[in-house]
């Protein structure tokens, strides 16, 4: 056999060799993600990291997310899901807040996602609606919409008792009106860009209107 035809059967050899082994790499289960821990977002949400500029969110969303300041959202009782959204996005373009965003981009993905499960497994705090004279156009626009302005109900996606649903839309039963009234605005001049169907509902809503759901869903259990 020609001695010139060996160093070829050798590169032959090495390159099935290699594919094969990328072929068993591929083949090899990948490992679970690792699972949310609320005990580490608990620690992370009561006390920071001083050592990375991360201040505690106990300072403004209040023990266990029941936050008493109105223009923060209360964050107790809240989908895991749905804050680990938010939290992302605001390390984005579409949700910029000039105190979330930078906090935000100081967190790796599974600090997130801890301190979601922590918020969680807390329990929500009740509200109260607070202004007698709009809580029956509340009323009307959460459970039944505005049909002359094609403004769907509210209750159909947050439920009849602002609740939510997991993995969809958030509990927004029992926030704070300031908030609240806050966020529409957001979503209706372009403020927040992370909601396209809230930025086309909220674009048919006057001020008045949105005041009154506010307060109306302020006062749900």
């Amino acid at each position: 056999m020609n001695r010139a035809f060996f160093p070829v059967v050798k590169s032959l050899l090495v390159a099935v060799l290699a594919l094969s082994s990328v072929a068993y790499a591929a083949d090899e289960p990948k490992a679970a993600p690792a699972k949310a821990d609320p005990a580490k977002g608990e620690a992370l949400y009561t006390n920071g990291d001083a050592a990375r500029n991360i201040t505690a969110c106990v300072s403004c969303h209040g023990a266990a997310g029941a936050s008493t300041i109105t223009s923060n959202p209360k964050l107790g009782g809240q989908h895991a899901a749905y804050i680990h959204k938010q939290l992302t996005n605001f390390q984005g373009a579409d949700r910029n807040n000039p105190i979330m965003s930078p906090l935000a981009k100081l967190l790796t993905d599974d600090e997130m996602k801890n301190i979601a499960a922590y918020l969680d497994a807390q329990p929500a705090k009740p509200g109260a609606a607070k202004d007698k004279d709009t809580v029956e156009l509340g009323k009307k626009i959460y459970r039944a919409g505005i049909a002359e302005k094609s403004v769907p109900a509210c209750a159909g996606c947050h439920s009849p008792n602002g609740a939510g649903i997991p993995n969809q839309f958030p509990r927004i039963g029992g926030q704070h009106q300031d908030y609240t009234v806050t966020e529409l605005t957001n979503f209706r001049s372009g403020v927040r860009k992370n909601g396209p169907m809230m930025a086309t509902i909220s674009k048919r809503m006057s001020d008045d209107e949105i005041k009154a759901v506010a307060d109306y869903i302020a006062g749900l259990k």
